[in-house]
């Protein structure tokens, strides 16, 4: 089970990669395999903690840079291959029926989607339709490096406390975190892509979601938004000059960010209190 959930996982992150890449409707039919698949994934995940299993969030390296969307698509189809042989371990038939029958449907529309011309990995930091400056274009290109595998380590990190927690208070505030941050990657990847930069985020480190002092963790985690909030700031205002419209945007990432430090906050009083009782 656990080699399915990894390739799970590897499936899920190129399928949302595609999506990134594609300029055309495509993207949305990516969008919603990826989201199909990490359904998926959580569904493997928490079969295995039902068996009381050790397990990581370790996966093999996902290469992406391609000429044509159709060679990503034959890699995502090769993976899902890969996921639907390892199903026949699953102890759980209802779960392996589901997920072989979405990869059946996944696998059909895959093969039919037209190709496209990828543009994402040219490395030529141009924004469509807007000017930046050298020092805008330098800040903005940092921002979604860093940016990118920051929201896609905390959809780790969130998941996995969310898959270790009985408490439906807590898991709310995980949901809704994890759903925050999925709304930032796909911003930030779609703005990568578009400025020929994509990359795939690196591997989240296991010390980082296996979270033993859950307390200590949503304290880190206001001050990393706090900092958050700083960068959104400095790149808002070193592209205000050259773009209003990100201007705003970066404003408005910077706004969401408030309610993220107010729901961590809501955690810690909550955690305070279960202590006191």
């Amino acid at each position: 089970m656990k080699t399915v959930m990894i390739k799970t996982h590897e499936a899920w992150l190129a399928t949302l990669m595609a999506g990134f890449m594609s300029k055309t409707e495509n993207k949305q039919v990516l969008f919603d395999f990826s989201n199909i698949l990490f359904r998926h994934f959580n569904w493997l995940e928490n079969e295995i903690i039902e068996l009381e299993e050790s397990y990581s969030y370790e996966r093999d390296a996902i290469p992406i840079k391609v000429e044509k969307l159709s060679e990503m698509l034959n890699n995502i189809i090769h993976r899902l291959d890969e996921i639907d042989l390892q199903l026949l371990s699953s102890p759980d038939k209802n779960l392996d029926e589901r997920i072989s029958s979405d990869i059946k449907y996944m696998r059909d529309v895959l093969h039919t989607m037209k190709d496209e011309d990828i543009t994402a990995f040219s490395m030529e930091r141009k924004f469509p339709g807007i000017d930046l400056t050298e020092e805008a274009t330098d800040a903005l290109t940092l921002f979604l490096f860093e940016e990118t595998y920051k929201e896609y380590e905390l959809i780790m990190i969130y998941n996995y406390l969310k898959a270790h927690s009985s408490d439906a208070y807590l898991n709310r505030i995980f949901q809704i975190l994890i759903d925050e941050s999925f709304f930032h990657l796909k911003r930030f990847g779609d703005m990568g892509a578009k400025m020929g930069i994509l990359a795939v985020p690196r591997v989240v480190m296991k010390e980082l979601y296996q979270v033993e002092d859950v307390v200590q963790f949503l304290k880190d985690g206001i001050n990393e938004e706090l900092a958050a909030k700083e960068e959104c700031k400095k790149l808002s205002e070193a592209v205000a000059k050259d773009s209003p419209e990100l201007e705003k945007f970066f404003d408005f990432i910077n706004h969401q960010e408030n309610y993220h430090i107010s729901l961590m906050t809501d955690a810690l009083a909550y955690f305070a209190k279960k202590n006191n009782d």
